[in-house]
């Protein structure tokens, strides 16, 4: 009898696919992409009248690399400007822009006039500003009303300092007070040393003009080392940050840009908001 062969199935296993994950690299990208392109509309809408300004007024300029940067920082000066009607514009100006031509020194964009001027008197303990004097007749003759201030050195001396601005500089009706400039920390000293040259500059200067100086810095000196414990003083606070927008309420003075374009100065500009109208502004000036 013939045994029958069992031949046994064999048993296929098949593997099941893997299900794509639902990140996958390209909804990934697609994302990135979708987002950049959100942001960028969102960006352009919030700045549209200063762009829409711009194109339709300085569109038919052939635009090297450093114009197209010029004209960025441009449409942002014209937002703040705009988000500012009704305060008082002015600039500040040292030996770095050269001669002025101060009978051209009237407007911003042909728009904003420019009510008033902040000029460097002195620089430490022994420079004077090579344009001081011919700034400060210019300013007045062109009936801007102007303020002297002083670039303070942390490593040299603050009475000789103080010492050098006051022979320098003489101040009238109408004039602003005196501006300390700091903007930079001590090499040679500590940090205590510093703020107590500070107030021996303020005090010497205020006791000689009778007025109270005005403190000018950056805002993120301001924060962390001038904010507390010169909180008896009125700042002047630069900040060129695309995001700030508004002057906060305890600057006095808002140095918002360094690359405006002015009638009768060569180059950038720096300008300046002040908190306050123009007959604010007067308010605070020598009697």
């Amino acid at each position: 009898m013939r045994k029958k062969t069992v031949r046994k199935r064999s048993i296929v296993v098949r593997k099941s696919k893997k299900k794509a994950p639902v990140f996958s690299g390209k909804l990934v990208r697609f994302s990135i992409i979708t987002f950049l392109i959100l942001l960028i509309l969102g960006i352009g809408y919030h700045y549209r009248n200063g762009l829409a300004y711009y194109f339709s007024f300085k569109s038919n300029k052939i635009l090297s690399e450093a114009t197209e940067a010029k004209r960025i920082s441009d449409v942002r000066n014209f937002q703040v400007l705009e988000k500012h009607e009704g305060k008082s514009i002015g600039l500040d100006v040292s030996e770095y822009q050269g001669k002025i031509h101060w009978s051209y020194v009237d407007t911003l964009e042909k728009k904003y006039p420019l009510d008033f001027v902040f000029i460097r008197a002195t620089v430490g303990k022994d420079r004077k500003d090579r344009q001081f004097n011919r700034n400060w007749l210019g300013a007045k003759e062109n009936k801007m009303i102007r303020g002297a201030y002083h670039y303070y050195r942390p490593n040299e001396n603050s009475l000789e300092q103080a010492a050098l601005f006051i022979k320098t500089v003489t101040l009238r009706k109408g004039d602003l007070p005196p501006i300390l400039d700091i903007e930079r920390l001590p090499k040679n000293q500590s940090l205590d040393s510093l703020k107590v040259g500070l107030k021996r500059w303020l005090k010497a200067v205020e006791s000689h003009y009778g007025v109270k100086p005005i403190i000018y810095t950056g805002e993120k000196y301001y924060d962390d080392f001038l904010k507390e414990e010169f909180s008896n003083y009125l700042f002047w606070i630069a900040n060129y940050n695309f995001y700030r927008e508004e002057i906060e309420d305890d600057w006095l003075f808002w140095q918002f840009t360094e690359k405006a374009s002015i009638p009768g100065i060569k180059g950038n500009v720096d300008v300046n908001i002040y908190n306050g109208d123009l007959q604010q502004l007067q308010y605070i000036t020598v009697e």
